[in-house]
């Protein structure tokens, strides 16, 4: 048997722009994964602190509770580590320093598997304008995986600090319209419902004024049935899957 025949993986690295992104985006597929035995590690590239419209609120005092929510959420789905880049919310963009930073996460963590977001992803349906922040981390993580995380020379100061090239094996591009691969998430939607739970500045802890009806474990099952329908499956999260070569 080869060594590609025998290749399973053991850890994933989940990189995203935001606290609450990667929940709403892939914790079914995470929780499930963290039950298998594998060892989940979470990036994030911002703290959130512009995601609120309270006059009284501060960006500090925003970015820390959003810290711990994200904490939070990652304990409800056995996240193993969380790390913050420390970038400013709202302006991300796709630099060489934040494409180091990862790379230095990337070579840190190892991961057989990253998770992202789609940089391509503009639009959906009616309504949504995929967050600049989303797409800029998104393609900062791509550019990260390959070439730079791979490639000795590429950011030889990372070398000096001890991060040694690693090479990535799959990637999983959340939040896309073009997905290809479906996962299924029945075991776990109520990780997803729990973890999401934990992001009370965003979804809140009960009735929302401004939604009359609107309940979120209602609003997450209708969309994983959704998913999941013509996979045959009760409940899904889906991605766009790239296999490296």
């Amino acid at each position: 048997m080869s060594d590609e025949q025998k290749y399973e993986p053991r850890s994933v690295l989940v990189v995203v722009a935001h606290p609450d992104d990667a929940e709403f985006m892939a914790a079914g597929t995470i929780g499930k994964w963290a039950s298998e035995g594998l060892e989940i590690n979470y990036v994030l590239c911002t703290a959130g602190d512009k995601g609120s419209s309270d006059p009284k609120m501060t960006a500090s005092a925003l970015a820390e509770i959003r810290r711990k929510e994200q904490r939070e959420a990652c304990n409800r789905l056995g996240v193993k580590e969380l790390a913050f880049l420390g970038y400013e919310d709202g302006v991300l963009q796709n630099t060489l320093g934040l494409r180091r930073d990862i790379v230095r996460e990337i070579r840190r963590f190892k991961p057989d598997v990253v998770v992202c977001q789609d940089p391509t992803m503009r639009w959906s349906a009616q309504g949504y304008i995929n967050h600049p922040d989303h797409r800029a981390a998104g393609d900062a993580t791509m550019d990260s995986v390959y070439p730079s995380a791979r490639d000795r020379m590429v950011f030889p100061e990372l070398l000096c600090e001890g991060f040694e090239p690693h090479k990535v094996k799959e990637v999983y591009l959340g939040g896309t319209s073009t997905p290809d691969v479906f996962v299924d998430i029945e075991t776990s939607i109520h990780l997803k419902v729990a973890a999401l739970k934990a992001h009370v500045s965003q979804v809140g802890d009960g009735p929302r004024p401004d939604r009359p009806g609107w309940d979120l474990e209602t609003v997450i099952r209708e969309r994983a049935a959704e998913t999941g329908r013509d996979q045959g499956m009760a409940f899904a999260e889906s991605y766009k899957y790239i296999r490296l070569r």
